[in-house]
């Protein structure tokens, strides 16, 4: 294109006043803020002008080149209008995805979220007397119940709440931990890290793969203020390995009068070596033990909302609680309904099994899986002429750092995509909507059905013919 006929098409492009004027985006004013509108008219308009400019445009008139500007502000305003954060169908087969949120609630946490978020709630206020309440008078009984500790409470996320625990506990004095504990889980959330934030002193024993009792005790000084146990749920040291246990910690640090910390990690309520998932200690295991505090997440294997939980001795919960760094780690009205709401499933442990999301992925059974893939299959069928289509036996996984030797089988569909790579396909499928995440593996996309849910079927099969229809 010469740079004549490009000046001659920046002449033709409209401005944004006499885009807005067209009756033709009438519709659009009606269901989309005006302001949005506007942006995407002007986007559109400056994508053009830099087409013109490289001469990439079509010959035409006003009228073309106005017409071309309505249509792509029809497309994108659609797009702009979508929420960053939206639902995704999540069909990895890893059930704690922590890129797609991990837990999903139940029935009654989501019911709980949406009373609390659309009325005023007695958050902090004290029923009984009109007094000033605490946010976490209602899931600290129910944590004590369930996991028979003295006292409880909750804040953001697990990492707050070791911090919060080292800071109260520890602060400017030593924490011994075993060298084989000093984990780094995602996010580069590291225990040396975060014993160094919290003002505490990291004093390593042991090594990697064996750490005795008398290791700790040697290790002990005048200025030690915690002994720390760390569960490693994200790996295993198998073979020629030696570890200490909480219950020797806490006899160790009764000798010696010094507390004990014990973080779970990826904490639950129920043994799930029952459902013939690998043996973790349960946090009422950990409890009955013996040490001061236990730390465990509430969106892992426990099934709840994001939230680090913390149960133990009165005395030092007490402490925590008027640490000033707790109002900057506390959890909000939302998370504290959503929590509340997991923990009183687990008051019918056989109920909980089915009810909550997590727990009942992680123990379909094997006739229930194939049949939701056969329910996928005979929906896409219709693309057998485009693309390689099976059942075949899979692995899937716990994920969220929990259970790393866990082997979970399962039923995936396998598509072989012709004309296209199955990478091409995982692309379009997840730029489609509702997006669609799945795995690729030998030009094949592999579509595990334990991590969608069954009215997830048909949506999980219109995505996939669209995006076969779009290439």
């Amino acid at each position: 294109m010469s740079e004549d006929s490009g000046k001659h098409g920046l002449r033709f492009l409209p401005s944004v006043d006499e885009v807005l004027r067209d009756g033709r985006l009438t519709e659009f004013f009606e269901h989309y803020p005006r302001g949005l509108v506007v942006q995407a008219v002007r986007e559109a308009i400056s994508e053009e002008r830099g087409r013109i400019l490289s001469g990439q445009t079509p010959e035409g008139d006003k009228t073309t080149f106005l017409n071309l500007i309505l249509s792509r502000t029809s497309e994108k305003v659609p797009l702009m209008a979508r929420p960053n954060l939206r639902r995704v169908i999540n069909a990895t087969g890893v059930v704690l995805h922590t890129n797609l949120g991990r837990a999903l609630l139940s029935d009654r946490a989501r019911a709980a979220v949406n009373e609390v978020a659309s009325n005023y709630s007695n958050l902090e206020l004290d029923l009984e007397t009109g007094g000033r309440g605490s946010r976490y008078a209602a899931v600290e009984e129910l944590l004590c119940t369930l996991t028979g500790a003295e006292a409880a409470m909750a804040v953001n996320n697990n990492a707050a709440a070791v911090l919060l625990a080292l800071g109260t506990v520890a602060r400017g004095r030593e924490v011994i931990v075993s060298r084989g504990q000093l984990v780094e889980i995602g996010g580069s959330f590291r225990i040396p890290e975060v014993m160094a934030r919290s003002g505490a002193h990291l004093v390593e024993v042991g090594t990697t793969n064996k750490t005795y009792p008398e290791d700790y005790r040697r290790a002990v000084s005048q200025n030690t203020a915690l002994l720390l146990h760390v569960h490693t749920s994200n790996y295993r040291i198998i073979g020629f390995a030696r570890e200490t246990t909480v219950s020797e910690l806490v006899e160790i640090g009764r000798d010696f009068g010094i507390p004990v910390m014990s973080d779970l990690g990826s904490g639950f309520l129920i043994d799930l070596s029952r459902y013939g998932l690998p043996y973790e200690p349960t946090v009422q295991e950990a409890v009955s033990a013996g040490p001061d505090i236990v730390t465990f997440s509430g969106d892992k294997l426990l099934g709840g909302p994001q939230a680090g939980v913390i149960v133990g001795k009165r005395h030092y919960i007490e402490k925590m609680k008027k640490n000033p760094l707790t109002r900057a780690l506390r959890i909000d009205k939302m998370t504290v309904a959503a929590l509340e709401a997991t923990l009183r499933e687990y008051l019918d442990a056989e109920k909980a099994m089915k009810d909550i999301p997590t727990l009942e992925m992680l123990t379909l059974p094997q006739e229930v899986l194939f049949e939701r893939a056969l329910r996928l299959v005979e929906i896409i069928n219709i693309l057998r002429e485009r693309a390689d289509i099976e059942i075949e036996k899979g692995v899937s996984a716990v994920g969220g750092g929990a259970m790393p030797t866990a082997v979970l089988p399962t039923a995936v569909v396998s598509v072989r995509p012709k004309g296209i790579s199955a990478g091409q396909l995982q692309s379009l499928l997840r730029r489609g909507e509702p997006p669609v995440m799945g795995r690729v593996q030998d030009d094949r996309l592999y579509l595990d059905v334990r991590t969608v849910k069954d009215e997830e079927i048909p949506a999980l099969a219109d995505a996939i013919m669209k995006a076969f229809n779009s290439c």
